[in-house]
């Protein structure tokens, strides 16, 4: 398997109208080219209303492009939902599952989330699952609890590390410019390891594990620097070229 390149990840959440697009794609992929070896891997999950786009303007570049959601069907009867079938048709390679967002804001439970990291695993495309805890979690000490608690019941049978990538996203970090000491991200991404090795055996060592919530170009190079952080979701700052690329060359090892 070789070892692990960094993933950096940038989730445009609902943000990104066709202008904002064009000029992202012709920025990032005139900066691929301009460095040559890209030595990192670089994902985008913009609205599922410019992933066509996207993909076809991104094409002759090393940038994969990934869906926000997808539902747990193939077909059928879900009105404004996507299905993983659905994005992998339109070039989507990855898809982010079980956001903060989604959880809180449409009451996805961690069982929700395993059943659509299969639907994907189904269409042939790689879950990011996330994970994280709230401010009041963490408050009263259960940062671990909720993180062990995630990752057990959204983890599917058949999880490995081709087909599944784990984000640590402590939610109230999310947007705020807060960000975890170096030891809380250690610890919680060790944890998130020895739950991996329990699930996945000796796949554990190879899965992807990110970290997310308020990375920025100022404090990338330390945070991708830290044990069992193997690469990065950025929200806000993947919307800024210049930062989102800041974010990446911090990540070549």
């Amino acid at each position: 398997m070789g070892q692990k390149r960094l993933l950096v990840a940038g989730n445009w959440k609902m943000n990104g109208l066709r202008a904002d697009a064009e000029l992202m794609a012709e920025g990032l992929a005139s900066r691929c080219h301009a460095m040559g070896n890209v030595a990192v891997d670089i994902a985008l999950f913009p609205p599922a209303t410019l992933l066509d786009y996207m993909a076809r303007a991104l094409d002759d570049t090393p940038i994969v492009i990934g869906g926000q959601d997808c539902h747990r069907s193939e077909k059928g009867a879900f009105t404004g939902d996507v299905s993983a079938w659905m994005l992998r048709d339109v070039g989507a390679s990855h898809v982010l599952l079980g956001h903060s967002e989604r959880r809180a804001g449409h009451a996805e439970s961690s069982a929700q989330v395993k059943d659509k990291a299969q639907a994907a695993q189904a269409a042939g495309l790689v879950a990011i699952i996330c994970v994280g805890e709230n401010s009041s979690e963490r408050d009263r000490g259960e940062t671990l609890a909720v993180v062990r608690r995630q990752v057990q019941e959204s983890l599917p049978a058949g999880a490995t590390y081709a087909n599944t990538i784990i984000a640590y996203e402590p939610v109230w970090a999310i947007g705020s410019g807060q960000v975890p000491s170096t030891e809380e991200i250690v610890n919680v991404h060790g944890e998130i390891r020895r739950l991996l090795v329990k699930a996945t055996g000796d796949d554990a060592g190879a899965t992807r594990i990110l970290y997310g919530g308020s990375v920025k170009p100022s404090n990338a190079a330390e945070i991708l620097g830290l044990g069992d952080v193997d690469g990065a979701l950025v929200g806000g700052a993947s919307l800024i070229l210049d930062d989102f690329w800041a974010i990446v060359t911090a990540a070549v090892r």
